[in-house]
């Protein structure tokens, strides 16, 4: 028996309208910043046409990219409310492939814009088997000083041992796929910071992730045992926004790009994969077609990664030890350079830039349950 799991960055999956950027310009569209609006009212106006109609297209991506991945069970980030996710799944998943996910879960979590950790499944597999969600735990209440994890790193960012550790939450999903366990923990890191004490934004806030890494670990230990989870069956699936390597770009349009892989000193995947904890399935993949992201300050930064992870048990891990994660990248923006011969078929009406299914690539792998 087999199921399919994916993990998905949906980018502001939301179901609410955002007007600060009428006080503040750093939260402003660009497409608003070239009318001249006179008053707020007007600007409310315009901010909810803009807002309905770049939705409808972007979540058309967004479903054709879950639709192009055909997991079972999917494993989602930036999800504002189980009302948001709901009315997606009907409106637009469920009108495009049938059959749709009706088992939906989520957790209110720490991030001050409110987008949640969800997990959305199937009662049943692609082979017919039962799906069964048994329970969900939210461990958003976490501190660094329930675990022992404050340090001086975290202090010198201002940070004090009674906040908590994780950015948005820990979501621990029990589920049974024919009668077998499975434990999911669907996970949200901390983004890059902008940069900060002479360090770039991904060292900058590399502290808070390595200990968002820890304490993902510490309860998968608590749960499973400290070095006795051989025998279980869990996955942490997620937006763990940090990479143990990259492909840097160079050049451009005309004279042509170059792609140079980039080793990383320093990750807080380390802490996950340490010992043989967990394995993360994206590196099977061959080195250049790992990434899920592509991040770019314009020419002079830009670079394709590994944000977002399927990381299996040892258990897990062994018994898919052939198994390679697919990676969804037709809901790419144009703006996205590929590496040679990676080039795929975009969806139709992709903009550059937006419309988009997402930022990032869905990653989904059939795991064999033995």
């Amino acid at each position: 028996m087999s199921v399919r799991i994916a993990t998905f960055n949906v980018e502001n999956l939301m179901n609410r309208f955002d007007f600060s950027g009428f006080r503040n310009e750093l939260n402003q569209d660009r497409a608003l910043t070239l009318f001249q609006i006179k008053d707020e009212a007007e600007y409310r106006a315009l901010e909810r046409a803009r807002t309905i109609a770049h939705t409808d297209d972007t979540r058309q991506l967004t479903a054709l990219a879950i639709a192009a991945a055909h997991a079972d069970i999917w494993c989602l980030q930036e999800v504002d409310n189980l009302a948001a996710l709901k009315a997606f799944e009907y409106g637009y998943l469920f009108k495009m492939i049938g059959r749709g996910y009706q088992d939906k879960h989520s957790s209110a979590g720490n991030d001050m814009r409110g987008i949640d950790v969800a997990v959305m499944m199937r009662r049943e597999t692609a082979h017919g088997e039962a799906i069964e969600f048994e329970r969900s735990t939210s461990y958003a209440h976490l501190t660094y000083a329930d675990f022992g994890l404050f340090t001086p790193e975290l202090e010198a960012l201002g940070i004090v041992p009674h906040e908590r550790i994780f950015r948005r939450d820990c979501l621990e999903v029990d589920v049974r796929v024919a009668g077998k366990p499975v434990t999911l923990y669907i996970v949200h890191f901390k983004a890059m910071s902008p940069p900060r004490n002479g360090k770039n934004g991904r060292e900058s806030s590399m502290p808070i992730r390595i200990a968002e890494a820890a304490a993902v670990r510490r309860i998968i230990e608590e749960r499973f045992g400290a070095g006795k989870t051989d025998g279980k069956r869990w996955v942490i699936c997620g937006d763990l926004n940090d990479y143990r390597e990259r492909i840097i770009i160079g050049g451009d349009v005309l004279s042509g790009y170059t792609f140079e892989p980039a080793r990383e000193a320093q990750s807080s995947i380390n802490v996950l994969t340490e010992g043989g904890f967990c394995e993360n399935v994206v590196e099977r993949r061959p080195e250049m077609e790992r990434w899920t992201l592509y991040h770019t300050r314009g020419p002079e930064e830009r670079h394709l990664c590994q944000l977002d992870y399927l990381m299996l048990s040892p258990a897990l891990a062994q018994a898919n030890a052939h198994t390679v994660p697919n990676i969804v990248r037709a809901g790419q923006p144009w703006r996205t350079i590929f590496p040679p011969g990676q080039e795929v078929e975009r969806f139709p009406r992709t903009g550059w830039d937006r419309p988009k299914a997402s930022d990032h690539c869905p990653v989904a792998m059939t795991l064999d349950l033995v």
